[in-house]
C-alpha cells in the first residue's frame, strides 16, 4: 500500500497536465493509465502532427450546457501559457489555418515534452492499471488495482470519455461520477463523419477523396470549411465541425457556392453563355466529378440543353439546391472515429476554479469527461491543458 498526495486517473493530455502542474508544487503524484503507454490521442491527432493549441481561444468555441463554465480555467492557463511551454523546449510549430497550431516534425515532440516535465518533477507513472474500485472513507481516497492498493488525499479523473475506444476511450469517468453522485449529461460522438443509407450513399462513396470548401448549417448554427466526401458519407473540417450540433433526424444545409448567389449566376450565365449547357458552366466554379452527379441528380433530362432553352424558374430551381442542398444523415460513425465525447459530467456540480466537485472534497474532474466540447482546430487540447492545469494547482 503505498500513499500520495494526488492520484491522477487518466495518462492522456488532461491528466499530464495536471500531474507536472501538482508535481511542480511539490506534491507526491502517481498517475495511472489503463493503457499500455499514456498519451495515444496525443499521438495520433493532427495526422501525427498534433494540433496542439489554437491561436484565437474563446468561450463561443466550446459547447457546454453551462456556456461560462470554461472562462475561467481557460483565462487562468492560456494558449500563451500552453505555448511558452512548447517553445521552451525548442519544439518548432506553424500555423496551418484559423489559428490551429501544429508541430513542424511529429506530435512525439509534444508528448516528449510532456513527459520530460514529469521525469523532472518526480510523477510516477504507471500503465498497464487496471483500477478494481475506489473507495473514500476517512477523508481519503484508497484506489484498489490489479497491481495493489494506493491511497490519497485527493483524486483527479482524467479518464477522458468514448472516442476511440482502441486508443484508450472509456466511460470509466462517468462511472465514478454517478458512485459519487453526480449527475452526468447525455453523451454523443462528436467531431465525427457522417454517413448515409439512401440515394447519397453511392454518389458520394463515387466521390470518395474529393474535398470542395463549402457552408454547412443546421439549425442555428453554421460552418465554411472544406467537406470531404467518403465511402460511407461525409466528412471533412466542415461536416466534423457540424456534427457536434447535429441531432439524429435533422436535415443539413450545404452552401455548395458560399462566394455566390447561385440564382443570380445561373440567370447571368443565362445570358451570357446561352450556347453552353449547364454543367460546362458549372464546372469553372466546382470540380468536374460532383458537378456531373449533380447532374445525373437535378437535371438529367436537360444535361445537354443550351442555357438559352432553360426556363428563369427551372435555374432558379437548381440554384437553390447549389446554395441550400438539404440532406439527412442517417448517423455518424460513432465513437470509433470520434475524435471528442460532447456531453458528460454535468459542470454544474463542479467549481468553474478549481475543477473540485462542490458536494465530494478532493474528487476533481478535468479534460474530456466533463462536459465541455471543443471546436475542431486545437480547442479540445487547450481545455485540456487548462482543466487539467487548473485541478493542479488546486490538488
Amino acid at each position: 500500500m503505498s500513499r500520495f498526495d494526488s492520484i491522477i486517473i487518466g495518462g492522456g493530455a488532461a491528466g499530464l497536465m495536471c500531474a507536472i502542474t501538482a508535481a511542480q508544487r511539490g506534491k507526491k503524484i502517481l498517475l495511472l493509465e489503463r493503457s499500455n503507454k499514456v498519451g495515444k490521442k496525443i499521438l495520433m491527432s493532427g495526422g501525427g502532427r498534433c494540433n496542439f493549441t489554437n491561436l484565437f481561444v474563446e468561450a463561443d468555441n466550446f459547447l457546454c450546457q453551462n456556456p461560462h463554465f470554461c472562462k475561467s480555467a481557460l483565462s487562468q492557463y492560456t494558449q500563451w501559457d500552453f505555448l511558452a511551454l512548447v517553445e521552451k523546449h525548442n519544439i518548432s510549430y506553424h500555423e496551418k489555418t484559423l489559428g490551429q497550431l501544429f508541430c513542424d516534425r511529429t506530435s512525439k515532440d509534444i508528448l516528449n515534452m510532456l513527459l520530460a516535465e514529469c521525469d523532472s518533477t518526480n510523477v510516477i507513472i504507471k500503465t498497464n492499471i487496471h483500477i478494481t474500485d475506489v473507495i473514500h472513507r476517512d477523508n481519503a481516497f484508497h484506489v484498489n488495482t490489479a497491481n495493489g492498493q494506493y491511497i490519497c488525499n485527493t483524486l483527479v479523473v482524467a479518464s477522458g470519455g468514448l472516442s476511440i475506444p482502441s486508443l484508450g476511450g472509456s466511460g470509466y469517468g462517468y462511472q465514478l461520477a454517478k458512485q459519487f453522485n453526480i449527475p452526468c449529461l447525455e453523451t454523443a460522438a462528436a467531431l465525427v463523419p457522417f454517413t448515409f443509407s439512401d440515394q447519397y450513399k453511392p454518389i458520394f462513396a463515387e466521390l470518395s477523396g474529393l474535398s470542395v470548401d463549402v457552408e454547412v448549417t443546421t439549425s442555428d448554427t453554421h460552418f465554411r470549411e472544406a467537406l470531404l466526401f467518403t465511402h460511407r458519407g461525409l466528412s471533412g473540417p466542415a461536416i466534423l465541425q457540424i456534427s457536434s450540433y447535429w441531432h439524429r433526424g435533422e436535415d443539413i444545409s450545404i452552401n455548395l457556392l458560399p462566394n455566390d448567389c447561385a440564382k443570380g449566376l445561373l440567370i447571368q450565365l443565362k445570358h451570357t453563355r446561352a450556347k453552353n449547357v449547364l454543367r460546362s458552366q458549372l464546372n469553372q466554379h466546382l470540380p468536374k466529378a460532383l458537378v456531373l452527379q449533380l447532374e445525373k441528380l437535378w437535371w438529367p433530362e436537360s444535361a445537354e440543353l443550351p442555357l438559352a432553352e432553360w426556363s428563369d424558374q427551372s435555374l432558379k430551381d437548381i440554384a437553390n439546391k447549389l446554395n441550400s442542398w438539404s440532406l439527412r444523415p442517417a448517423g455518424t460513425e460513432g465513437y470509433r472515429t470520434a475524435e471528442v465525447t460532447i456531453g458528460g459530467v454535468n459542470t454544474d456540480y463542479l467549481s468553474s476554479q478549481t475543477m473540485e466537485v462542490k458536494t465530494q472534497k478532493g474528487l476533481y474532474f478535468v479534460g474530456e469527461a466533463v462536459d465541455v466540447t471543443g471546436h475542431l482546430g486545437g480547442f479540445n487540447f487547450q481545455w485540456a491543458w487548462s482543466s487539467g492545469y487548473v485541478a493542479g494547482m488546486n490538488i
